[in-house]
């Protein structure tokens, strides 16, 4: 297991670990129910406000056929928890959430451009899922998901003031979200998708499930953890987290014949062991992500009224 798994550990070694994280399913978990509740509204609120920042950031103004879809293409775009971890980084830093705003914005314009690109008709991509119905042609759908990447990176400029979010601080962001989203991070896990067979090739699927959502989500956690002033060692062990989470929600999705659920398991246990020494209060409400429930949602539909 271990041997398998150090793959994906930036690091290469992943720290052993020494018990089982609890199975939130379990009967005898049963008065954590009112505080998971608690910890899914805490995720909700990052989401809802990471949501009203894009509709502010990006309003349909002339010309509309650009910022039509530039609007709501983002907004229709599959959910990743990746954005609300740079924010979630962040306040457990101690800082404010508006910190990491224009950063998580900025993870999930990627995240929606990767998809965009992916998703885009009349190609001769193989889909395991029916078709996505779109709103927009595949010239405009291309176009917004270009557009859509350095506009990301503008977001991200345009927040640097001496308050909050320093010149060094923003640059060093950009180069995080640069790499996990590049030719050595999601695009990787993109192009590596289409040499999967069948879901036996899990070797392939797990890189895939690094590149495309285990790194988005390390880069988030890392995001945020610089915006909210982390120490070196702070930022990585949260990079650590959200590597791990990343994967292990990824591997969830890709779990139906339980071909990874020994090391789903391992994955969540890794995550929880990172976020040792941070202060205890603060430590929940982030790492109720690893019991977070995934939604069984159909492949999204990008008709949006």
């Amino acid at each position: 297991m271990a041997k398998s798994l150090a793959l994906f550990n930036p690091n290469s070694n992943f720290p052993t670990l020494t018990k089982p994280y609890p199975n939130p399913r379990n009967p005898h978990h049963g008065p954590r129910i009112v505080s998971m509740a608690q910890n899914q509204s805490y995720w909700t609120s990052i989401e809802a406000d990471i949501q009203t920042y894009l509709k502010k950031a990006i309003p349909i103004r002339p010309p509309e056929s650009v910022f039509e879809p530039m609007h709501k293409l983002p907004l229709a775009a599959p959910k990743t928890t990746a954005p609300s971890l740079c924010v979630a980084a962040c306040e457990l830093m101690g800082a404010d959430r508006s910190h990491a705003m224009a950063a998580a914005a900025a993870v999930h314009l990627m995240h929606t451009a990767a998809y965009l690109h992916e998703n885009l008709p009349l190609t001769d991509r193989t889909r395991p899922k029916s078709e996505v119905q779109h709103m927009f042609g595949p010239n405009i759908e291309l176009l917004t998901g270009d557009g859509i990447i350095p506009f990301g990176l503008e977001l991200l400029a345009r927040s640097m003031d001496s308050a909050q979010n320093s010149p060094d601080k923003i640059l060093r962001v950009i180069v995080e979200i640069t790499r996990a989203t590049g030719s050595q991070g999601m695009v990787d896990g993109q192009f590596r998708e289409l040499t999967i067979v069948n879901d036996d090739d899990s070797d392939i699927i797990e890189y895939v499930i690094k590149k495309k959502e285990g790194e988005l989500h390390a880069c988030g956690a890392a995001c945020g953890a610089v915006l909210g002033g982390g120490a070196e060692e702070e930022i990585q062990r949260l990079r650590n987290f959200g590597l791990y989470i990343g994967m292990a929600r990824g591997m969830i999705r890709k779990n139906k014949s339980g071909l990874f659920k020994e090391k789903i398991e391992e994955l969540q246990g890794l995550a929880v062991k990172e976020l040792d020494g941070f202060e205890p209060e603060k430590v929940e409400l982030i790492s109720s992500l690893v019991e977070l429930e995934l939604e069984s949602e159909p492949e999204p539909n990008l008709v949006v009224a």
